[in-house]
């Protein structure tokens, strides 16, 4: 018979307790101990070689080995739908664990929540819940790996244990000055309810109880031993917190706090319907408190669903970062022009062009699925757009036309929109930076040969690393001799203060020489 397979263990305070274990065996101090490794039979003498020649006789045959079920199963049931309340933390739990593990996998965490709230058939309530939870473990997911790292002798071998311990330990280790969404007796008891309830974790639920139990005893020695480690510190990968340090010597701390932050509600109030003024007003009406960060931007105090914000469903106004609420009023645009946004999903900037003035506007987007959601916004506004789903370094879908301003929002690896897409961080590698850099030099030079003399063409990344900003930006205007740079904002650092609120963006504006 084959050993059990370690799911895990708890890591022993002291050579002196496991001593004590090894004396008493019937009753382990440790309540994990039973997925402890159990030692190996003891070897059989091996029997006498025969006289006559081994190959005279048939190899004998191996009997099949019964394993545990969780060892032979080739995929792991992440959608699973446990039979528990809609309303409970322990289903939030779950559903939270089962996107995080599909992180991990290399799904992005909106792509993620999707299947989820699909394969849950989630009510309202339920996915506000699992996505408020799994939003707030991707923050903390380097506090949290490291602190189970510290409480453990070897990782869990099923993805979606991983995800339940993280997510409750995110709940436990609130940070300093924020009030516990849940009493820890809650958050264990949860966890272990929800472990019991899901036939991959049913037979770890006593190293969850274990786990979560040890970690409410030793918190602060386990957080502090955790903060010397830069992954719990930061709450970024190593590589990440390297290239930030290097970009920015002086700013490099704020930079990443500020990519841990919880992102606002900025608003884009669309002037063709209505004033800011006026939408102020009615916000004030209506019992939302609010402060203009731009010229058209609004950030309410307190974010809300957004079927709750004032005449959304109206088109007066759309969500969108006020930093690229930059983006239109840059293009200098004039009614009748001819303009193509390039890379336009969800569509956001080309809603926004359309507020601003009369143009003929081709959307661009490789992906179909997204595209659509650029044309679900326009409807919402009651604007219309050319959708065509294409690759924008490739100009057979091109009408030979050309544009009177271009809006190239560049393919990059979104490193300064961590705060309202925390899993970027976990999903990026460092040799990303490389291949998209190349990939957005391909689309902007393609780009370049669809805009008319004297046009305009806007590049814009929501990247803080300088390859994908204005190492890229420099190395374009050397590769046209038509190219003229033109004033723009340059590199935009995240910020949030009482007058100022956006992501990291990067603007860069050229105008193509005349004949």
């Amino acid at each position: 018979m084959t050993d059990k397979r370690r799911t895990l263990s708890i890591k022993p305070k002291a050579a002196s307790a496991a001593k004590a274990e090894a004396k008493s065996p019937a009753r382990p101090a440790n309540p994990a101990a039973q997925y402890a490794k159990p030692k190996a039979p003891a070897a059989r003498p091996a029997p006498k070689p025969e006289a006559r020649p081994a190959a005279a006789r048939p190899a004998p045959q191996a009997a099949p080995v019964e394993r545990p079920s969780y060892e032979i199963k080739p995929q792991f049931q992440q959608d699973y739908r446990p039979d528990l309340p809609g309303d409970s933390l322990a289903l939030a739990l779950l559903g939270a664990a089962s996107a995080v593990a599909a992180v991990r996998g290399g799904t992005a965490l909106p792509q993620a929540l999707s299947q989820v709230f699909s394969s849950y058939n989630a009510a309202p309530q339920t996915r506000g819940a699992i996505q408020d939870l799994a939003y707030r473990t991707m923050r903390g997911l380097g506090r949290a790996d490291t602190l189970l790292g510290l409480m453990t002798t070897k990782a869990p071998d099923v993805p979606m244990l991983v995800g339940l311990l993280c997510c409750a330990l995110v709940l436990l280790d609130t940070p300093e000055g924020e009030r516990a969404a849940y009493e820890p007796f809650t958050v264990v008891d949860q966890a272990v309810t929800a472990a019991s309830r899901h036939p991959d974790l049913a037979h770890a639920k006593a190293m969850v109880n274990a786990v979560l139990r040890r970690f409410l005893r030793e918190r602060e020695a386990l957080v502090g031993e955790a903060l010397k480690q830069p992954l719990a510190q930061w709450n970024y990968p190593q590589w990440w917190i390297d290239a930030t340090r290097a970009a920015y010597p002086r700013d490099w701390e704020a930079i990443l706090a500020a990519g841990n932050g919880h992102p606002p509600l900025t608003l884009r109030v669309n002037t063709r319907k209505t004033s800011v003024e006026d939408y102020l007003r009615r916000l004030e009406e209506e019992g939302f408190a609010a402060q203009q960060v731009g010229p058209t931007a609004l950030r309410l105090k307190q974010a809300v669903n957004v079927a709750q914000v004032p005449g959304f469903h109206d088109g007066l106004v759309s969500v969108q970062d006020a930093g690229a609420q930059l983006a239109a009023p840059l293009l200098d645009l004039q009614d009748g022009m001819r303009v193509l946004d390039a890379c336009a999903a969800p569509g956001g900037k080309s809603g926004h062009i359309l507020e601003t003035a009369g143009v003929e506007l081709v959307s661009v987007d490789s992906d179909p699925q997204r595209l659509l959601r650029v044309g679900d916004n326009l409807g919402r506004l009651g604007l219309s757009a050319t959708l065509v789903a294409a690759e924008a370094q490739t100009s057979d879908w091109w009408d030979g036309r050309q544009y009177d301003r271009i809006l190239a929002d560049v393919p990059c690896t979104a490193s300064g929109i961590v705060r309202r897409h925390p899993d970027i961080r976990w999903l990026r590698r460092k040799t990303d930076t490389r291949q998209l850099t190349t990939l957005s030099a391909q689309i902007l030079d393609n780009l370049w040969q669809m805009l008319r003399p004297d046009g305009k063409l806007l590049f814009v990344t929501c990247s803080l690393w300088p390859q994908e900003s204005e190492a890229q930006a420099a190395a374009f205007a050397a590769r046209h001799d038509d190219a003229i740079r033109l004033d723009a904002p340059g590199q935009l650092l995240p910020v949030s203060g009482a007058e100022i609120d956006h992501d990291g963006l990067f603007y860069a504006l050229f105008q193509k020489r005349g004949a």
